[in-house]
């Protein structure tokens, strides 16, 4: 009876050693499955650490000075020596402090008026405008309030200036809110949502686009027909675009009906970067679709690159507050200039000739991903 109880116990633990070894090998094996699970929490430990900031630094600024005075480089000064602000360009004209606004080259512009020095000496109190891209609440609030505290010290120890009451504040700032002056979150975040929904989705569908027909048999059956593998490919991907698109037009109504989203621009040009948009995502799906061996590993495979998607993109953190390195690599996805087309044209009434490069960025990538997929389907089917 004794023997046959120890007899029990070291099968029990000879048995599930033998399926823990087994498992581990089968493990190593799918080495795709193994890097997902080793680099998700490395990713996230630092796109969440490091990468993201709530409180941006650095953000692009422009200073529009209509006079040349003591005062308005002491202003300049300042905001070149805080790291709040990113001096970008001193302007001369309204024009060009438009452009950079509805183009997204600036963030903020601070404007000094003509004849702003000689109202500060005799103790006009002059107003200073603060002109403020609010697409992006988060950042315009944090911001503008740093913004105000710099410039009401600019003076404090400008020797070259003496001020008329020194019991009166020097001048007045007036903060303008442009293109979302209630700060409303909701007017930032459904144009984004646009973009992410449609990378998720698309990646997730072409993703398992070729994998499932491996697993099916299916794949033969094509290849025995008269028919190139590049017409493959792209008869795979047309009921993907329409898909998409149809996507698209269900959260831009919704966005317009329900949440009062404005659409500013040209819809035909929305619809065109729209499409574009919606070819890169299918061509990177795709691509994803040839490297892996199943389905569950073309799943992985795109929810990895979903996730620096998501986070580095602007989508829900300020892109300009992000260190280099990891603006260098939103700079690389397709979701980061596709969100700021969207902003621009939906909620600025931006045209593609203001947005010239985030588009031309955005047909790049689109047809360096078109390529890697060709050429990726191409080797998988030889």
């Amino acid at each position: 009876m004794t023997a046959a109880r120890n007899d029990n116990g070291n099968g029990f633990l000879r048995r599930f050693w033998a399926m823990t070894v087994k498992e581990f090998i089968q493990m190593t094996r799918d080495r795709i499955t193994l890097a997902t699970m080793v680099m998700i929490p490395v990713m996230q430990l630092f796109l969440f650490g490091f990468a993201i900031n709530t409180t941006p630094h650095n953000l692009p600024t422009a200073v529009l000075m209509r006079e040349n005075s003591d005062i308005g480089r002491s202003i300049l000064a300042a905001l070149k020596n805080t790291d709040f602000f990113d001096i970008r360009a001193v302007l001369t004209r309204a024009e060009d402090m438009d452009r950079m606004l509805e183009s997204g080259s600036a963030l903020f512009v601070v404007e000094i008026p003509a004849g702003f020095e000689r109202a500060v000496r005799r103790g006009d109190n002059p107003s200073l405008l603060v002109a403020a891209d609010a697409t992006d609440p988060v950042a315009a609030s944090s911001a503008l309030g740093a913004l105000s505290g710099i410039i009401s010290t600019a003076l404090e120890h400008d020797r070259h200036i003496t001020i008329a009451e020194a019991s009166k504040p020097p001048f007045t700032i007036v903060q303008h809110r442009r293109y979302n002056p209630a700060g409303s979150s909701t007017l930032n975040i459904v144009p984004g949502l646009l973009g992410t929904i449609l990378t998720m989705t698309l990646l997730i569908f072409t993703a398992l686009s070729v994998t499932r027909e491996v697993e099916r048999g299916t794949m033969e059956n094509l290849l025995s027909m008269p028919i190139k593998p590049i017409e493959i490919m792209l008869g795979k991907i047309a009921p993907y675009v329409m898909i998409g698109l149809l996507q698209a037009m269900i959260i831009i109504a919704a966005g317009y009906f329900v949440f009062r989203v404005p659409i500013l621009g040209n819809p035909a040009a929305l619809a065109a970067i729209t499409a574009l948009f919606v070819v890169s995502n299918l061509s990177i799906g795709y691509t994803f679709s040839t490297i892996a061996a199943n389905q569950l590993q073309a799943v992985q495979m795109a929810m990895m690159f979903f996730l620096p998607n998501i986070l580095l993109s602007g989508f829900m953190f300020p892109f300009a507050g992000m260190p280099a390195w990891a603006r260098g690599i939103g700079e690389a996805l397709p979701l980061t200039h596709y969100i700021r087309i969207v902003r621009a044209i939906m909620l600025k009434g931006a045209s593609i000739e203001v947005l010239a490069y985030d588009t031309a960025m955005l047909v790049l990538l689109t047809m360096v991903a078109m390529a890697i997929a060709v050429k990726r389907f191409r080797r998988t089917l030889d």
